[in-house]
């Protein structure tokens, strides 16, 4: 069990407590524990999906910029040998048409290179917009995660020392963390 799910878990047994000695003020906060407990937990949840989103579009873009960079390689590779093939076809010789025909096989294989190194930094760039979005997401989540923890752990303080204003308190406390976690999507 991760921790924000144990101590919720462990919020939410003080409040059941509290809740046995039948006072209507204790059974609302208790209330407000369980709803802020599944919230935080569908934050942390969704905090942990979006931070292996970060990670999985970061290898990812890794790998389209290893492509990129192999393919530009290659076409510079390619590219010394359609100078290479020129040269032996101006300097003439019986060979002359042979290489200038290679030379002109090595430009439309240099083309095919170009198109798919330009592809791979298309792909690269398409992911690392991917790994800032749910960069985002990750932050607004683990706002929204605080903000409902806390207000959990206000909540328990209300119980323990019967006062509304802690109740209150985390009430605000909840609702803005439910905002970023509502928000996190939106934006």
């Amino acid at each position: 069990m991760s921790d924000t799910a144990l101590s919720a878990h462990e919020h939410r047994e003080h409040a059941e407590h509290a809740a046995h000695e039948r006072d209507p003020f204790i059974s609302r906060v208790s209330i407000t524990i369980a709803v802020l407990a599944v919230l935080a937990a569908t934050a942390g949840s969704l905090e942990a999906v979006e931070a292996g989103g970060a990670v999985i579009g970061s290898s990812e873009a890794v790998l389209h910029q290893n492509q990129a960079s192999d393919a530009w390689s290659e076409y510079q590779a390619d590219s010394l040998k359609r100078h290479l093939y020129s040269l032996f076809a101006d300097a003439g010789g019986p060979n002359a048409a042979r290489y200038r025909q290679t030379a002109a096989e090595q430009q439309v294989t240099q083309n095919q290179v170009r198109a798919h190194a330009t592809e791979a930094e298309g792909e690269r760039d398409h992911q690392l917009a991917q790994v800032r979005v749910h960069e985002h997401r990750h932050h607004m989540l683990t706002l929204a995660a605080t903000l409902l923890e806390v207000g959990i752990a206000i909540c328990t303080v209300a119980i323990i020392t019967r006062r509304r204003p802690f109740w209150i308190g985390s009430m605000l406390l909840g609702a803005g963390g439910a905002a970023f976690l509502g928000l996190t999507y939106l934006l």
